[in-house]
């Protein structure tokens, strides 16, 4: 049986609050003092932070005392209306419309309109050996493109993992763009090591330099040698040649196999790893990225094209059209490795 406890933004205080608690899970509510209502899922291996009117983002994901999320200067989400300006959640969904970094020729924001989408409604659902967060927000343009964004976060009984969902229906007559990534800002592991079902010479070193990244001599010619040999990138042990951030891309995962799993390993032992269906996601970035603001091992950020904008998706041919009443699902499970 499923239990439905829809939510209200007047059951946020200071305070956190308790919504549901038994032998699995506890669900409490809380405001942080910037205003922004969090819901906390906690199971026997640890929790998630969901913000349920803001994009659906997770804060901060924490298993087995491990934290999940990128080393930042946040210290709570902030509003806005673009992602640079809370810059320091676990993951976020990127897109709809457009997605990734745009160019000069591009006119939507960082990571597009969802990511800090104000949501209409949220709920929390109880069943079985799960329990989840779930919203929806309707996005609708007077002469423009009109669409429904159910998100959604899983948390499973034992399990130091969370699903991700998205479901994106267009409601418009006429067919809209569809560009969409599970951004997941995992933490800097030191001298962590990469793995995956995909070869090692499925990635690409990106060559586009985007407005936000300013190189310097020495990462000019670091990501020279990267260019010429994507494999000599064997693992997180130069920080000093990942400011700006170092961008790999892996394309047509399909090739493949039907799933695609990436892992990042720890020398103390632990490890993340993402699992994913290449017919739903058939592109895959890994973003690197250590100064004394960010840290963050993005090992694994899968999505429908490059995160390059929107017309580099449009030369490309990767950018999907989403026909009237059509529905796409999207699902990513990630967590420590068990």
């Amino acid at each position: 049986m499923k239990t439905r406890l829809p939510l209200h933004r007047s059951l946020f205080g200071d305070t956190p609050r308790t919504l549901l608690e038994n032998g699995d899970f506890s669900v409490k509510l809380f405001r942080y003092p910037a205003g922004i209502e969090a819901v906390r899922l906690e199971n026997s291996r640890g929790h998630v932070i969901v913000l349920p009117f803001y994009g659906q983002m997770i804060w901060d994901a924490e298993f087995d005392g491990q934290t999940l999320t990128m080393g930042n200067g946040f210290t709570q989400p902030l509003p806005g209306q673009d992602i640079i300006d809370t810059y320091g959640c676990f993951a976020f969904h990127s897109g709809l419309l457009a997605n990734g970094c745009p160019a000069a020729d591009d006119t939507h924001a960082l990571h597009g309109e969802m990511a800090c989408a104000r949501m209409d409604s949220a709920w929390v659902e109880l069943e079985n050996d799960r329990v989840a967060l779930r919203g929806e927000t309707n996005y609708i343009k007077g002469f423009g493109h009109h669409y429904r964004a159910s998100p959604g976060v899983t948390l499973l009984a034992g399990r130091p993992r969370l699903r991700i969902e998205m479901v994106v229906s267009n409601l418009s007559g006429s067919a809209m763009p569809l560009q969409y990534m599970c951004h997941m800002n995992y933490a800097y592991v030191e001298n962590g090591t990469f793995s995956q079902s995909i070869p090692d010479s499925a990635f690409q070193l990106r060559t586009s330099i985007p407005g936000h990244v300013h190189p310097t001599p020495n990462w000019l010619d670091y990501t020279r040698q990267l260019q010429a040999s994507p494999q000599a990138f064997d693992g997180l042990n130069r920080p000093e040649m990942y400011d700006p951030e170092i961008v790999f891309f892996a394309d047509n995962l399909a090739q493949y196999g039907s799933k695609a799993e990436f892992q990042l390993h720890s020398p103390e032992g632990y490890g993340f790893s993402t699992i994913f269906d290449t017919a739903q996601f058939n592109y895959a970035t890994r973003w690197i990225l250590h100064n004394a603001d960010q840290q963050v091992a993005a090992f694994v950020l899968p999505a429908t094209c490059r995160p390059e904008g929107f017309n580099a998706a449009k030369q490309a041919g990767t950018l999907i059209s989403l026909e009237s009443g059509e529905q796409r699902q999207f699902c990513v499970e990630t967590g420590l490795i068990e």
